[in-house]
């Protein structure tokens, strides 16, 4: 039985063969349509999301599975003190296989010990958020036919965003990737992603305050927002929050076949005017999000065609 807490429990050649079915399932979906039938999942959701949880139930109906689960701890036995272990062995009775948000990190690892079933980690705290790492992998494969030999730009919060973290890691294994980092002096990347991640890959980054400076040698930009709910002091916040605004006017500097994405929600670090730029893809993150977690379920699950 397979989990997915971490990206880096996929294998590159995993992660090529995922690619591979949801590139398949986005040309002829009605292949699908029957591959998960008589399957549940259930989407175990501490934490507030609407794209997350709406793209897993979106996966298994359109596999032809069934969902059930909360979107919200105060609806679950969480808010009587239960356990997560107790919570996802329970569910486990319940479903086939389990996707959880939790704003602790290591969270989905304990409901993965307990459960009976596999579990995939929705998003856990500030630590990772695999499933949007596979989007995002998706996407860049979508835009760029790889993942070698690119220039990737991460900027906003590299401190709290899952996501960077996830991408980061991910990243890592393929040659000639190099990354410019970002960030305000508080929200940059953690040293054990610094230290772990990259130096330990031999991959080369420079880490810079100006988004301006950096944009121009950019193959991928990957905005990120500042996130409040990650913040004990709301006047930290606000000082930061606004740091980064991509605007059609910084966006003219960077090149014609650049992409730009974001794992949303956006609040204002992109313009609305960049929506319609042919160079803007966080739309497409979504729907991509959609076809690797639909299969990413039928891997686990261990459904075929």
């Amino acid at each position: 039985m397979r989990h997915l807490i971490d990206i880096m429990d996929l294998t590159g050649k995993e992660i090529s063969e995922l690619i591979s079915t949801a590139s398949d399932i986005a040309a002829r979906p009605e292949r699908y349509a029957e591959c998960c039938r008589r399957k549940k999942l259930a989407t175990l959701f501490f934490e507030p999301s609407t794209r997350t949880r709406l793209s897993f139930e979106a996966a298994m109906y359109e596999l032809g599975g069934q969902v059930l689960g909360f979107s919200e701890a105060a609806s679950s036995s969480a808010s009587k003190g239960e356990s997560v272990a107790d919570t996802a062995r329970v569910v486990g009775c319940y479903a086939d296989i389990i996707a959880m948000r939790h704003p602790k990190e290591g969270a989905p690892m304990v409901a993965a010990a307990a459960a009976g079933v596999p579990v995939i980690n929705a998003g856990d705290g500030g630590h990772h958020h695999p499933t949007q790492t596979l989007a995002d992998l998706f996407t860049i494969y979508r835009e760029k036919g790889g993942f070698e030999n690119l220039t990737v730009g991460l900027c906003g919060d590299l401190k709290f965003g899952r996501t960077v973290h996830s991408l980061a890691a991910a990243m890592s294994r393929y040659s000639g990737v190099r990354f410019v980092l970002i960030s305000p002096e508080e929200l940059r990347v953690p040293h054990y992603i610094v230290e772990d991640v990259l130096k330990a890959n031999g991959v080369p980054f420079i880490e810079t305050e100006s988004l301006e400076d950096a944009l121009p040698e950019l193959d991928v930009l990957y905005m990120t927002r500042v996130q409040k709910e990650r913040f004990f002091n709301e006047a930290d916040y606000l000082r930061l929050k606004d740091s980064y605004i991509l605007t059609g006017k910084k966006l003219a500097a960077a090149r014609s076949d650049l992409a730009v994405m974001h794992p949303l929600p956006r609040v204002n670090e992109i313009s609305v005017e960049i929506d319609d730029d042919p160079r803007a893809c966080y739309f497409k993150q979504v729907i991509n999000g959609k076809f690797m977690r639909m299969a990413l379920i039928m891997k686990l699950l261990e459904v075929e065609v």
